[in-house]
């Protein structure tokens, strides 16, 4: 028997997957974790928590599948990307929580970059924009706020890493401080073009290059397991971004191909090849994969919140028990009714990158209720997306863009969401027979690097498709639609 173990570190939880020689699901394993919210605005996690739910899942999902360790021959990762780890490079002991790529806590530290000019510097480097997003201005933000922490990483005390870095530590008992490519275009401190750090920007955010993890291809050597850990060493063969570990398992691997993955945010990446498309609509241009030391660039866009909008119907405004409830409670809705819901609870991302607009409602009669609500929650994701698409179909203009969207991500699931979003964008929207694609990608990372799985052309020619839902509403329908929905953001950011 032969076993990949893929984890995958998300937001809310880990997942322990274990895929067969086949590249099928063997057996899953699943834990939340606690959020933290210390003010409006800003989210952490206890790194604790990350370490301590990664590896109780992964032997779970070991015992869980009746398997052992000595059936698994290599270990891939993909992770929430930009969440910010520093920890003493002795003790392991991190020095803060993580703050999350939601927080948005160093907003006033951004405007500053931007009045100072210095945004340029950062998008020409590392195609990304000086938002609280990215990982760097939360480096600089823990360096500044923990007590004796800039001291200390000046005196290579300190390191820095995001949660794939942070893991490989754990994971290979502080003999790894590695990362890869995805990752590190995400961090606002990687060049990019150059594929290497960057100084300049590392000396602006006073943040010592010592602290900086090594930067590895995606499927590569990044070290073996702890022995005690599972019984026996694993190799770690496969690290990636969550969404670009999702580009590859969507086997987007030609020009012009489009993915669009539906978590706690929704994210769509296009494949440029190798060229890197500066955006006019301020789109972030970053790394898609890097193979053999070349990478291949992607236009990227980020919405903050897509299935977290879920999560507030159930936790928030307690209307729904489960997720799976919205689907059929938004069928229910009034059609007479056209509610717009804008869900920047975090921020607005792409095409806006509005850090302090807010979430708002619109439309609101005395008859709005649950369903209704539920329905313009669903309704936002599709609308968020067509935003994402339209600015990527104004940036890059080449031939042989597809048209077709590739979806994944557990709202991909639901019927009502897919059939929306292909009618409010226009266009065929393909969903696989696996919808596990980040944790299929670094899965097919590391089991190609481990002579398991087939190369790039062989797992591009295994990619299945489940469903493809094909544009049904009238284009007038459409139209008007998308415009109330245009207005409601311009309104939205007129009162943020």
């Amino acid at each position: 028997m032969t076993y990949i173990l893929a984890i995958d570190q998300g937001t809310t939880s880990s997942r322990a997957i274990l895929f067969d020689a086949d590249m099928r699901v063997k057996a899953t394993a699943q834990e939340e974790f606690t959020q933290h919210f210390p003010q409006s605005g800003w989210v952490e996690h206890d790194p604790s928590d990350i370490w301590s739910s990664v590896a109780s899942t992964c032997r779970g999902v070991i015992e869980k599948a009746g398997v052992t360790a000595g059936d698994v021959v290599a270990v891939g990762i993909t992770n929430q990307r930009e969440t910010t780890l520093i920890w003493d490079r002795v003790t392991g002991e991190p020095i803060h929580n993580a703050i999350v790529w939601q927080d948005r806590r160093t907003a006033p530290f951004c405007e500053e970059l931007r009045r100072e000019g210095f945004e340029a510097t950062i998008t020409q480097k590392t195609g990304l924009l000086a938002d609280p997003y990215f990982s760097g201005t939360k480096v600089h933000h823990i360096l500044d706020k923990v007590d004796g922490a800039r001291a200390r990483a000046a005196a290579g005390e300190l390191l820095f890493g995001t949660v794939d870095c942070y893991l490989i530590w754990k994971l290979t008992g502080g003999k790894r401080h590695v990362s890869d490519a995805t990752n590190a275009a995400r961090t606002m401190l990687y060049d990019i073009r150059k594929g290497g750090w960057s100084r300049t920007i590392c000396d602006r955010f006073g943040i010592p290059m010592a602290m900086l993890p090594e930067v590895l291809d995606c499927a590569a050597d990044f070290g073996v397991t702890r022995a005690d850990l599972f019984g026996r060493e694993l190799p770690i063969l496969g690290v990636a971004g969550d969404q670009q570990a999702a580009t590859i398992g969507q086997a987007c691997f030609a020009p012009g191909m489009l993915k669009s993955t539906y978590g706690t945010g929704c994210f769509a990446l296009l494949n440029t090849g190798d060229t890197l498309v500066e955006s006019k609509k301020r789109l972030l241009g970053t790394i898609a994969y890097q193979f053999d030391g070349q990478p291949t660039y992607a236009l990227e866009g980020s919405i903050f919140i897509a299935g977290a909008v879920v999560q507030w119907l159930r936790d928030g405004l307690k209307i729904i028990r489960e997720a799976k409830e919205t689907q059929p409670l938004a069928e229910t809705a009034d059609a007479g009714q056209e509610l717009y819901m804008v869900p920047a609870f975090t921020g607005l991302g792409a095409p806006y990158w509005e850090a302090d607009a807010r979430g708002a409602i619109y439309g609101l009669t005395r008859n709005s209720g649950p369903a209704e609500f539920a329905r313009a929650a669903l309704e936002s994701v599709g609308f968020q997306t067509r935003d994402l698409l339209e600015a990527m179909k104004s940036d890059w203009q080449a031939s042989d863009t597809e048209g077709v969207l590739r979806v994944d991500g557990g709202m991909s699931a639901s019927d009502w969401s897919m059939q929306f979003l292909s009618d409010i964008i226009g266009a065929p929207v393909d969903r696989p027979t696996v919808l596990e694609t980040t944790a299929l990608g670094v899965a097919w990372l590391a089991g190609m690097r481990a002579g398991v799985y087939p190369d790039q052309e062989g797992f591009a020619a295994n990619w299945a498709l489940d469903q493809r839902f094909e544009p049904q509403m009238d284009a007038a329908t459409r139209q008007r639609r998308y415009a109330g929905w245009q207005d409601a953001v311009k309104r939205t950011l007129t009162t943020g």
